[in-house]
């Protein structure tokens, strides 16, 4: 399969972000950027296919080399462009001919090879040639003597004489780090982990900390012998102990045992590969093992248990970026169009609660157009907030974080059953642009940027809702992305199968909510009708037309005007609702009643007196509205009022409860 230069790209973004620790940037580019199928998660492979397996190499033998490959490929071009420029002016690297390289290989006995490798060296790969024979390394002193001859200074090394003629030719580092240079640092990270006791002497400097050493092969026999003296016996002493063996950590530290393979599988995930993970090696063949010196990037060892925390909280969803087609396929359903777009009102509303004392339950509307949605979202908030233990002894008067986990649940519980209870998909808004309109659609800026997460689990969905909550509750979009997560959830074609005329559009004429959107909130399902079950009425010459309804009890329920106009019907699915909470549509406006106790849903209609709440997050409430509802014999000693200044409110109150009289308790009515 062919990569793209962008998969590749983002891909190598990603590992440097890994190893560097970055995890809430990771997180954000995750959510604007999605993986897809095609990104890379194997590091081995990516080294692959950038064609970079001799700089990882030459990287890995380095003093200090550098964690991540995006360094790796920006280091060799800084060092190429650096070779480039002392070329020109001649004084780069030694060539061939040089007389010191000839010279030079004529003691060290090269002759022609080590011309020929000089002149066939690949000039973009850093100079790491070697002067020592294959079969073994000496150590520098020796080394030295070894090339110059015994007429050789005493101090001199080779390095050094390399350096003073032209200085480009690097001999290979050795593998033993010099103890006098690690001591301390040694000593410290003995200290930290609870190996050595007794004061330090002096703190590493910045540049100990920093280096690493090069990975190197243990033998299993020879590292069980001293991994056991350096448990049992005493603290150590010895003013140059050996850092490949006292730094062993078989208890999951981020210094320790781990495959070359499992170190190198994958960047950005966490797994069996973790160190959290791995076991001790006596368990597992230490031959098979490789000790790497990683304990001195603290932020790595962090990263991976906070990204373990992470994988264990977030559901295992991938995001899938929108297409235009289905862009067009959602603007047609809701707005009639591909051409036409969302209004201000909507493309301004999000779910902020206020902050008015008595009210901070209530979600503010800012302008007229969808108080269809605000009010659906709002009666889940209040039966989270009133009747799942959610609010305390507070209910009215919640917390910033109670309410916010009100929304939560409110959110996940609207998709979860629009989803038929089997799946669900949030729609959020990944800041960057998937797609490039073009043909018969009209951009506004929103369906470009959606990216949608599919879960089947609630558990998962709240999780997913809570991760993008600030998005809904603060951002200005909000409204928005609820409605298309809401239809996503359902489907566009079974949102179309719900109606009973399929063109219908959920959004209707001056931005209003339509029925069938509310129902799709209220119910899961997008009917159009709000009377019981469905009903077929005979169109006459045998023609039958089936209208809609809503079948069986739903949590919240509906209250509408037209019906005391004799406009429609509302079933007592709706009237009578798992709990007092009521979506009322008055006035081509849907704002919100309910009433603290559920012994009122199961009492009888006569002979009551109960309080319900109203409120109306578009009418700039400040003040609580309480009413006192009086039924039966109760009402006969209320006094009449004037029929002419009933408020609608009433009017609809009364559609549930016949010939109901009710007190505004000394709030101005709502005419």
């Amino acid at each position: 399969m062919v990569v793209s230069v962008e998969d590749v790209s983002s891909s190598l973004v990603r590992e440097y972000l890994s190893r560097k620790g970055l995890k809430r940037t990771m997180a954000c580019m995750d959510e604007e950027h999605p993986r897809t199928a095609a990104s890379i998660n194997n590091r081995s492979h990516l080294r692959q296919i950038l064609n970079m397996e001799a700089l990882y190499k030459n990287n890995k033998v380095q003093g200090s080399p550098l964690k991540t490959l995006l360094e790796i490929i920006v280091k060799h071009h800084v060092e190429g462009s650096g070779r480039d420029k002392t070329s020109s002016d001649g004084s780069g690297p030694p060539r061939s001919d040089d007389p010191a390289v000839t010279e030079l290989a004529a003691k060290t006995g090269g002759g022609s090879d080590l011309r020929s490798g000089l002149d066939e060296r690949c000039p973009s790969e850093p100079s790491n040639i070697s002067l020592l024979p294959k079969a073994g390394r000496l150590p520098a002193r020796q080394a030295a003597l070894w090339a110059h001859g015994s007429d050789a200074p005493e101090g001199q090394s080779l390095v050094a004489d390399l350096q003073d003629s032209e200085g480009s030719i690097r001999r290979e580092p050795e593998i033993k780090t010099p103890r006098t240079e690690n001591t301390h640092r040694t000593r410290t990270n003995q200290m930290r982990r609870g190996m050595m006791t007794g004061p330090i002497a002096s703190r590493p400097t910045p540049q100990d900390s920093n280096r690493k050493r090069q990975s190197q092969r243990v033998e299993g026999p020879q590292l069980l012998t001293k991994e056991e003296n350096t448990r049992e016996g005493p603290p150590l002493t010895d003013p140059h102990p050996k850092r490949d063996i006292a730094q062993i950590d078989c208890t999951g530290g981020s210094r320790g045992w781990r495959s070359r393979v499992q170190r190198e599988n994958s960047f950005g995930k966490v797994g069996p590969n973790c160190p959290e993970a791995e076991t001790c090696p006596a368990a597992s063949g230490l031959s098979e093992m490789v000790l790497d010196d990683v304990d001195d990037d603290d932020d790595l060892r962090d990263l991976s248990k906070v990204s373990f925390e992470r994988t264990v909280a977030e559901p295992s969803c991938r995001g899938r970026p929108m297409d235009q087609h289905r862009a067009a396929e959602l603007k047609t359903l809701l707005l009639g169009s591909s051409l036409n777009c969302f209004s201000v009102e909507w493309r301004n509303q999000g779910f902020t609660f206020s902050e008015t004392h008595d009210l901070r339950y209530g979600i503010v509307q800012k302008k007229g157009g969808p108080c269809g949605v605000l009010a659906s979202i709002q009666a889940f908030v209040l039966k989270n907030l009133l009747f799942e233990k959610v609010g305390g002894l507070q209910r009215l008067r919640p917390s910033s974080t109670c309410r916010r986990k009100c929304l939560v649940l409110a959110t996940a519980e609207i998709l979860w059953r629009a989803g038929e209870e089997k799946q669900a998909t949030l729609a959020v808004n990944s800041g960057r642009n998937h797609f490039t309109p073009a043909g018969h659609y009209k951009s506004e800026g929103v369906f470009e940027k959606i990216t949608c997460f599919t879960v089947d689990s609630i558990k998962d969905l709240q999780s997913l809702v809570e991760q993008h909550i600030e998005q809904f509750e603060t951002g200005a979009l909000g409204c928005v992305l609820l409605t298309i997560s809401a239809v996503l959830s359902r489907s566009v074609e079974k949102v179309r199968e719900d109606m009973d005329v399929p063109t219908t559009t959920l959004v209707g004429a001056h931005g209003y909510c339509t029925q069938e959107l509310v129902n799709l909130f209220l119910c899961g399902r997008a009917v159009s009708n709000v009377f019981d079950d469905d009903m077929e009425l005979d169109s006459g010459n045998a023609n039958m037309t089936l209208l809609k309804g809503i079948k069986g009890h739903c949590d919240i329920g509906l209250l509408s005007l037209f019906e005391h106009y004799n406009i429609c019907k509302v079933g007592s699915y709706l009237k009578t609702p798992r709990y007092p909470i009521w979506v009322v549509c008055s006035e081509s406006h849907f704002s919100v009643l309910f009433g603290l106790q559920r012994e009122l849903l199961t009492s009888m209609d006569t002979d009551l007196e109960f309080d319900l709440y109203y409120y109306d997050g578009l009418a700039n409430q400040q003040e609580e509205i309480r009413l006192t509802v009086s039924v039966g014999k109760f009402a006969t000693r209320c006094q009449d009022v004037d029929t002419d200044l009933i408020p609608p409110l009433e009017h609809c109150i009364r559609t549930r409860w016949k010939d109901a009289v009710i007190s505004w308790n000394d709030t101005e009515p709502i005419l």
